[in-house]
């Protein structure tokens, strides 16, 4: 029989491994959280969250009987992290367009595009389930809303949320088979030494790095816009949809951008975030191809006045 949970402290749990427990760890934390899906107990581990005799564990090591787990923090249940409506987070967004089967929104930068945590307001996600309740059950990944793509907390601009499963699946489909098209504005703190990047990349903690062995494949072209002594504004597009992809292939050409530290950027007075704006959306619909923009907003409008725009 499992041994009873114990409480060591504020915001975690431990437990004895039992005699009839010998397995795998994850497969151990499956039984004891049957709530918790496989990927958020995956997320536990990836955050060192999971000690085994007080060493942080990974999820393929074994639990022998007799070992403490202790949890820094309890796993959560999928249906937890679904966004919670949030008016205040509906209020920064911008509606640019409504149908029956998708809300599509301007978001601001600094603002995150779906929760991390159970409950957490404040993101783009909770603020189209304000706005369309229904679209916090139709995504795979719960914490989602209905969107069907994401953008890092520093880049303004389109989200596409759908309203229903099938516009949701459907959404999901043509983004795998390249039928969405997506235009950035990247302000950038020198020109690039080339129009276009392909090099691979892979995540490593924070960061996004160039890696020529388990990198994945990503693309991404530009053309200049406007130019402003030595910094540059170019409309970026990004035929593959890997985390920190514009970011990453253009700091990678000697061109950061502007306000992106952690890519090597340099700060703009009255900047909020980075100069990274999602502007154009292009994707199929029932009656063709609907094309959907979204204006600069103030913020950086008023980085370009201050170059000379």
């Amino acid at each position: 029989m499992m041994d009873a949970m114990s409480d060591p402290g504020p915001g975690q749990t431990s437990f004895v491994v039992g005699a009839d427990e010998d397995d795998r760890l994850d497969r151990v934390l499956s039984r004891r959280f049957p709530q918790a899906s496989r990927k958020r107990l995956a997320e536990l581990f990836a955050e060192g969250a999971v000690r085994v005799d007080g060493r942080v564990a990974r999820k393929g090591d074994r639990a022998a009987p007799g070992t403490e787990v202790r949890l820094t923090r309890p796993p959560t249940g999928d249906a937890d992290l679904r966004p919670v409506g949030d008016p205040e987070a509906a209020a920064r967004l911008t509606v640019l367009h409504e149908d029956d089967g998708v809300v599509v929104v301007a978001k601001p930068a600094g603002m995150p595009s779906q929760p991390l945590r159970a409950g957490e307001r404040g993101t783009a996600a909770s603020g189209i389930v304000a706005l369309h309740p229904e679209c916090a059950f139709v995504a795979d990944d719960p914490r989602d809303g209905g969107l069907v793509h994401r953008l890092d907390i520093g880049t303004s601009g389109v989200l596409i949320a759908a309203r229903t499963r099938a516009m949701w699946t459907a959404l999901r489909l043509a983004f795998g088979a390249g039928a969405v098209t997506k235009e950035y504005l990247a302000l950038v703190d020198a020109a690039p030494v080339a129009a276009e990047c392909e090099e691979p990349l892979a995540q490593r903690g924070a960061r996004v790095v160039v890696d020529h062995t388990d990198g994945l494949p990503a693309h991404t072209r530009w053309e200049v816009v406007r130019r402003f002594d030595g910094r540059r504004l170019l409309r970026c597009h990004a035929t593959t949809g890997r985390m920190h992809q514009i970011r990453v292939h253009l700091a990678t050409c000697g061109a950061p951008i502007t306000g992106d530290t952690l890519y090597g950027g340099q700060p703009f007075p009255g900047l909020h975030g980075f100069f990274l704006h999602a502007s154009v959306v292009r994707f199929p619909v029932h009656t063709g191809e609907l094309t959907v923009e979204a204006p600069l907003p103030a913020d950086r409008r008023a980085v370009l006045a201050a170059l000379g725009d």
